[in-house]
């Protein structure tokens, strides 16, 4: 879930029409972004007479299962903000396109169009804006930390992120029981887990796996899993697992 806030400017449409429908980032580091073409964010990125136009994306990090306090961390992107033009629309575009795969639905039509179509009151109905990274920082459950437009250009994605959410799920109802068992692992920690404990998969990517745990008196807390060595793949994730759970189990 990401936002848009642009100093001076104010979105006046309750429905929070700065907040980009997808995004990406390009292989020089910059993030593309898909906006209405009558969101505030449109409005002032088409009426800046330069390219300095700051502008900060927050992206919030939540958990793809149901559980209290879902938010897994913040990050914050500051750089500068600029419609995309001309030619460079077209292969922005198709990169938005390529990793979102329903974004025809959301106006990459239209964006890769000569030009836009306009929309309601003369304006077009999407645009898409690209934000120029000038500094970042990180919210999460390792702490907070910055990081510069170098690191954010050379990170790459985890090769979970389009399966995690049905992966969280799948341990969820079919791995329960072995998923609690991982309370083994947490020495002292263990103490509070026991048979009525509830733990459930709130995270995972290469590194390892995020369980939460709640006692019998409601107290929660979050513990990390870490695989022996970072996964590629899901054949690799599985492997993982089992030596997780074979480490809770001796």
């Amino acid at each position: 879930m990401a936002s848009l806030d642009i100093p001076g400017v104010e979105d006046s449409d309750e429905t929070g029409l700065s907040a980009p429908v997808c995004r990406t980032v390009t292989p020089e580091g910059d993030v593309l972004l898909l906006v209405p073409g009558g969101s505030a964010a449109a409005r002032a990125a088409a009426h800046a007479q330069d390219d300095d136009l700051p502008a900060v994306m927050e992206i919030t990090d939540v958990a793809p299962v149901s559980v209290p306090h879902r938010i897994r961390g913040r990050a914050w992107v500051a750089g500068w903000l600029t419609p995309v033009r001309n030619e460079q629309r077209a292969r922005a575009a198709m990169l938005l396109a390529e990793r979102h795969p329903v974004g025809e639905l959301l106006g990459i039509d239209e964006a890769l169009a000569p030009d836009p179509a306009p929309g309601l009151y003369g304006r077009p109905a999407w645009m898409l804006l690209r934000l120029e990274v000038g500094e970042g920082a990180v919210d999460d459950l390792w702490g907070a930390e910055s990081f510069e437009p170098e690191e954010f250009t050379a990170a790459a994605p985890d090769p979970l992120v389009a399966h995690e959410a049905e992966l969280l799920q799948h341990l969820h109802a079919a791995h329960a029981e072995q998923v609690r068992g991982l309370c083994a692992l947490l020495g002292e920690r263990g103490e509070v887990c026991g048979l009525r404990d509830r733990a459930v998969p709130v995270g995972l990517d290469r590194f390892g796996l995020r369980v939460r745990f709640t006692d019998g008196d409601r107290r929660t807390f979050d513990a990390r899993f870490d695989f022996p060595q970072p996964v590629r793949d899901i054949v690799e994730l599985r492997r993982a697992m089992h030596v997780l759970f074979e480490a809770a189990a001796s």
